[in-house]
């Protein structure tokens, strides 16, 4: 038995990164799997996006453990493909127990005042309005099951004022505010809501010529190399970054029964960054 057999959790942003891992290692612990993503492009976003075969892989390396999974391109802005979602896990699966609501993008390298617009909503739709409509069209499902658990992924932007990403850290902050809010509204029927602060993860959303730039502004193209450094100064632990499956483990015990009685906190996976500053 698996610390989530007899579960079926929906994950969005799963076609990579953070997504594909929860993905995956819910599935090795017995859960059902419903991945979603967007699999496109934004204006004004700096670094690559997953695609539909992306995606496909997330799907292969599930059924690879054994795992049952049914895969969505399903944009988190819209409000109809969530539902939709809903409805193919409790067609195929039964049931809707777990929602991670992973989904996110980064993309805005200036000031405040030197954002743009269009930054700001795009940035704004995909990692907060995106994650209140998960979080809507899923929670039908889940008080007519008796309870479960919703995972959401903000950051340490949700609780540090982080320079040069301004839409991504409002939004991060308003996800933290979301779940502050929906554990106590979610509380009576036995859902228990919890958000996961992820650090600099190994994956292309921080891992990318642009963010290298804001680590080391004095460089014209800096590397990996060129930021190591820099990175592993703002942690406790020594570190640079975290792994994705770092994020996962933290995501596997807020979602299993392991963690039954915690609900409306903040857990930062970041190797001390938070409690460095």
């Amino acid at each position: 038995m698996g610390r989530m057999t007899g579960k079926v959790a929906l994950i969005t942003g799963a076609a990579r990164g953070q997504g594909r891992a929860h993905a995956v290692r819910l599935a090795q612990e017995g859960a059902a799997i419903v991945a979603l993503d967007a699999c496109t492009t934004y204006d004004h976003i700096d670094y690559p996006l997953p695609t539909p075969d992306d995606l496909d892989e997330t799907a292969r390396l599930v059924k690879a453990e054994g795992g049952r999974i049914e895969t969505m391109v399903a944009d988190v802005r819209d409000s109809g493909q969530l539902d939709a979602a809903v409805q193919l896990a409790l067609g195929n699966f039964g049931s809707l127990t777990t929602v991670c609501a992973n989904a996110g993008i980064g993309g805005e390298r200036g000031t405040v005042w030197h954002t743009h617009e269009d930054v700001w909503r795009t940035v704004l739709d995909v990692n907060l309005l995106g994650v209140w409509k998960t979080v809507r069209a899923a929670m039908p499902a889940l008080i007519d099951g008796g309870g479960g658990s919703i995972v959401l992924t903000s950051s340490l932007g949700g609780i540090r004022g982080l320079r040069h990403t301004s839409a991504y850290v409002a939004a991060k902050h308003g996800v933290v505010g979301l779940m502050r809010t929906l554990a106590n509204e979610a509380g009576e029927f036995n859902i228990r809501v919890n958000a996961v602060l992820p650090g600099t993860v190994n994956t292309p959303l921080a891992m990318n010529q642009a963010t290298f730039r804001l680590f080391r502004p004095d460089l014209e193209n800096p590397t990996v190399d060129d930021v190591r450094g820099t990175m592993r100064a703002l942690a406790l632990l020594p570190t640079p970054w975290v792994e994705s499956e770092d994020i996962t483990n933290a995501v596997l015990w807020l979602a299993s029964d392991e963690s039954r009685f915690v609900t409306g906190i903040e857990l930062p996976v970041d190797g001390g960054w938070h409690a460095k500053f």
